[in-house]
């Protein structure tokens, strides 16, 4: 019988997980209940996707903020540390610089405007374009950051971010100065000792810093990549990918979980059978149309996977073929022709026009991204997704 439905993303309820929790049998045993419980049953390519806090919970990969200011004060020296590029964040990057201003004597604090790297707006381009301001090439102080544009609260979580990271900085004993510029090579006026905080652009900017005289320059992935006073810490993204755990405390990205998923795919197969893929995600990639926020807080939004998740999609577009090669036929002779169609299509589609408006992106990109929606960011208690159809087409 043809199958009426096509890709199915499920949120599987777990237990709550701590440290030193067996993940792999946590996430066999909820799957497979869930499935009993619900009546349905696993197939061969269903993806199974386990966020990255819990991982990162299990490993207990965790911090304090004397671990983090203990790094910086080493690598940075202590005195003035210029940190530029954060994102306005209460969850990623507020607990960061509280550890980071603990470690120096002055911050000077250079915030990307009009938004983050993330999209978190600190004033519209509307206001930069009635005030004559240059985004590109301008350097704002505070006083005149505020004269132009006075205060400008986060419209969703009603919070001034320019007082708020001043406020932090403050409260650790540190010196605060703010700026606003987009060069990084802007703050070289101020110290020479620099630690960049963006997350995607992040070589680029070590580049230009060093090539223009900067005596240190350390960015996020490079503050605990190793362990200090026994910490968490995470050899590739260091404080990169981490969410604030407590007051003086952060989670950090799960370090190496490949063992993970091809553990949690082996026990599948051994309890069930099927042969399914397996990921570990973090933050999806999509963007807010209203408050212009894009996702990806993460430094990638899968740190792990199994290999039948690598590439991309290799798909034509119905609409397409619906519209062009058979705009003549209907009915039963369109649907055969569509699915002789799929059935005879090229392993590698690039080029081919008939793929024009399929999304070319990494399979892993686009399924973490399903399941970053999916398991949400509250109390819904679903870590871990499980997407049955995904690689399912119109003749299947």
């Amino acid at each position: 019988m043809e199958r009426r439905v096509g890709t199915v993303s499920r949120g599987i309820r777990c237990p709550i997980i701590r440290e030193g929790d067996n993940l792999v049998n946590i996430v066999t045993d909820s799957v497979l209940e869930a499935a009993k419980s619900e009546g349905f049953e696993l197939r061969d390519r269903d993806v199974i996707a386990v966020t990255e806090s819990v991982v990162a919970r299990s490993q207990g990969n965790y911090a304090s903020v004397d671990d983090i200011a203990q790094d910086v004060r080493e690598k940075l020296g202590g005195e003035t540390v210029g940190v530029i590029f954060p994102i306005l964040s209460r969850n990623r990057f507020a607990i960061c610089l509280r550890g980071i201003a603990k470690g120096a004597k002055k911050i000077v604090l250079m915030l990307s405007y009009p938004s983050d790297e993330v999209g978190n707006e600190l004033v519209s381009l509307d206001k930069l374009d009635d005030a004559g301001i240059n985004p590109y090439s301008d350097l704002l102080t505070l006083e005149k950051y505020r004269e132009l544009f006075g205060e400008n609260k986060h419209p969703f979580t009603g919070v001034d971010y320019v007082q708020y990271y001043g406020d932090i900085i403050r409260e650790e004993g540190a010196e605060a100065e703010i700026i606003f510029a987009n060069d990084c090579r802007k703050i070289l006026q101020y110290t020479k000792k620099v630690l960049n905080c963006d997350i995607h652009t992040r070589a680029r900017t070590k580049k230009i810093l060093k090539a223009c005289g900067a005596e240190v320059v350390c960015g996020l992935d490079d503050i605990l990549n190793a362990s200090v006073n026994g910490s968490g810490h995470n050899e590739k993204y260091g404080l990169l990918g981490s969410n604030k755990s407590t007051e003086n405390s952060v989670k950090l990205f799960p370090r190496e979980c490949t063992d993970l998923v091809l553990d949690i795919q082996k026990k599948i197969l051994d309890e069930t059978g099927k042969h399914v893929e397996v990921m570990v995600y973090g933050d999806g990639a999509f963007k807010d149309p209203v408050g212009k926020i894009w996702e990806l807080a993460d430094p990638c939004v899968s740190p792990a996977s199994t290999p039948g998740l690598e590439g991309t999609p290799n798909e034509v577009k119905l609409k397409y073929l619906a519209d062009n090669d058979f705009k003549d036929l209907s009915g039963e002779a369109l649907k055969q022709a569509i699915e002789n169609r799929i059935r005879e299509k090229k392993d590698n589609l690039v080029g081919d026009m008939a793929s024009q408006g399929t999304t070319p992106r990494r399979l892993t990109d686009l399924i973490g991204s399903l399941c970053d929606l999916t398991s949400g960011s509250g109390d819904k208690g679903t870590p871990v997704i499980l997407i049955q159809g995904y690689f399912d087409n119109y003749v299947s």
